[in-house]
Parts: C-alpha cells; sequence; structure tokens
C-alpha cells in the first residue's frame, strides 16, 4: 500500500504555516510563544487536509510545551487512516535565540507504520547509504562501530565525521572518538537533521551517535527510511517511564529498533526552515506574504526534492 502523492504537497504546506508561525517569534527570546505559534498554525492546516490522522509521536512534553498531543485526531476525518509524527518547532531555543537550524518537520505513515515512542530519551546510532544491513549495534563499543563504518566504506577512521549532541552524558562517546582522532561535528540542541546529516549528500557526516530525544529519533528515522539509511535506536527509560511504554503498546521497553522497525512501509516526510540552516534555508517574511523551503521525501515515489514556496500570511 502506498499512501497518495497528492498527499505530499498537502504536508508540504503544513510545515511551511507551523514554520511561520514560529517566524514570528525569532530572536524574541520566548520559546514557548514560538513553539504555540508553530502548534497552532500546523494544528489548522492539518485539519483542513482529508484525512483521518492520529498523532502518534506528538511535540514535547519534556519542555512543558504547548502540545498537538498524542492521541489527537486530526484532518477532516473524511480520508484514509494516517498516523502522524510531528513536532512543530524542532529547535525552540534556535528560534528564541535567532540561531540556525530550527524547523518544522512531520511525517506520515499508514496507520500502525510508526513507532509510537514516548516522549523520553532514546539511544541512536545512525549512518548513510550503500552499506551492508545492520552494520552498527548500539551494544558495539564506540570503537567496534567506527572500525567496521571505516572497513565498510573502505577508508580510516581519521577520515570520518561523526556527529554528536554536545552534551557531558556524551563525554565517553567524545573521548573514544578523539581517541581514533575521528572527525567531530557538534550540535548544540535538536538531533533531527543531525541524524539526516548521515544521508546528506552535501554534509561530511558518516555517523550519528548518542542519546537526544525519543520523538525526534523516529522523525529522523522516517527521512532516512525514504533514502536507504540506517539507524538503530534504544529507548532510555526509568521505573515509570516503562509503565507508560508499555501502556503505549511497547511490549519490550529494552528492545533494540532498526530502521524497517521504527518505520513500516511508505513514508511522507517533510521538513520547514525557520531560521536557515544546515538543511534548508529559513522563512523569509516578505510584504503580505512569506517564502518557506522545505526538504520534502515520499518514499514509494522516491521523492526527494527542496522546494521553496510563497504563501500568503
Amino acid at each position: 500500500m502506498s499512501l497518495d502523492k497528492s498527499l505530499l504537497s498537502k504536508f508540504i504546506k503544513t510545515t511551511e504555516m507551523a514554520a511561520y508561525g514560529a517566524s514570528v517569534f525569532i530572536g524574541k527570546n520566548d520559546k514557548i510563544a514560538a513553539d504555540q505559534g508553530a502548534v497552532d498554525l500546523m494544528r489548522k492546516e492539518l485539519n483542513k487536509i482529508d484525512i483521518n490522522g492520529t498523532v502518534v509521536i506528538g511535540e514535547g512534553e519534556m519542555d512543558e510545551a504547548p502540545m498537538l498531543y498524542i492521541g489527537e485526531k486530526v484532518g477532516t476525518k473524511k480520508g484514509p487512516l494516517v498516523d502522524i509524527a510531528l513536532d512543530p518547532l524542532e529547535g525552540t531555543n534556535f528560534v528564541a535565540r535567532n540561531e540556525p537550524n530550527s524547523f518544522s518537520v512531520m511525517a506520515v505513515s499508514e496507520k500502525g507504520n510508526l513507532l509510537s515512542a514516548p516522549d523520553t530519551y532514546m539511544e541512536k546510532i545512525a549512518a548513510g547509504a550503500n552499506l551492508p544491513s545492520n552494520l552498527l549495534d548500539l551494544d558495539n563499543s564506540v570503537e567496534k562501530n567506527i572500525s567496521l563504518l571505516a572497513d565498510a566504506k573502505n577508508t580510516v577512521p581519521e577520515k570520518l565525521t561523526a556527529c554528536v549532541l554536545n552534551r557531558p552524558r556524551h563525554n565517553k562517546i567524545i573521548n573514544s572518538l578523539k581517541k581514533m582522532k575521528v572527525n567531530i561535528k557538534y550540535i548544540t540542541d535538536g538531533d533531527v537533521s543531525g541524524v539526516i546529516s548521515v544521508i546528506d549528500e552535501t554534509s561530511p557526516v558518516d555517523i550519528y551517535l548518542g542519546t537526544g530525544g525519543g520523538p525526534e529519533g523516529v522523525l529522523a528515522a522516517a527521512a532516512l527510511s525514504c533514502l536507504g539509511g540506517q539507524m538503530q535506536t534504544r529507548l532510555v527509560l526509568n521505573t515509570e517511564e516503562k509503565k507508560r511504554a508499555l501502556n503505549m503498546g511497547l511490549v519490550n521497553a529494552d528492545k533494540k529498533y532498526n530502521i524497517n522497525e521504527m518505520v513500516k512501509g511508505d513514508v511522507i516526510f517533510c521538513a520547514t526552515g525557520v531560521t536557515k540552516g544546515d538543511l534548508v534555508d529559513g522563512i523569509v517574511n516578505l510584504n503580505d506574504t512569506f517564502k518557506a523551503t522545505t526538504f520534502a521525501l515520499h518514499k514509494n515515489s522516491k521523492t526527494n526534492i527542496k522546494v521553496t514556496n510563497t504563501n500568503k500570511k
């Protein structure tokens, strides 16, 4: 089964409007208002689309932010049954401080085909396309994963680049990478674009590794699934979070998930820039209109585009 390709333009419009809603607050040091601006316009746009949609991954409980909450029904209820993972504003701090790499992002699949990850932390390791299946493993040491990747790419660790979220919890990973003389690209927030960088032909990144948000992990997996990348994840849960995960239908809270277990079948992925970034340009405000640039993918039609549209405010 496939998602109707005509839905792609509608979902692009949805992330465009959400990105615009956040852009009003660029540089105003109010990440909650920026998030709310994105949420309100994303919800409004989703409810215009002829789908019977359910939000299976909503935006940030951890940030005590306004939500398109898990379980929320969206769309006109007249179309196909779909599951939606979304983050109306990835990089709330970037917008508040007028820094690069914030965007509005969503992924859509047929019902039941996206991992319904709770808003907790998730271990992640990801690499690009044209590699042996399931090459990397979270239970390997950093050294072993780097050696496996270097061998598969017919190169040496010193010529690899790893993307890592710059957090104290990653000090052990960073020290291991430095000992192997692997190049490191640090990111400061929001790891969706960090994971996606492993399959971006314009990026030097070969591998992403570390612990970040669970919802962001599934969103990034949707993009990698469209482009042949690979990824393995595992939720990081305390006792209370394990109960929540089991209530969401996750049978084994300690399970490692490969990409085809997180994203099954056809998927649409859209990411629209709010501030200019590595993935896409940011919102450009004109008088009564705005320009928005979106990275859009549709797996079954092999659509892989960056498109800039002008919309009315």
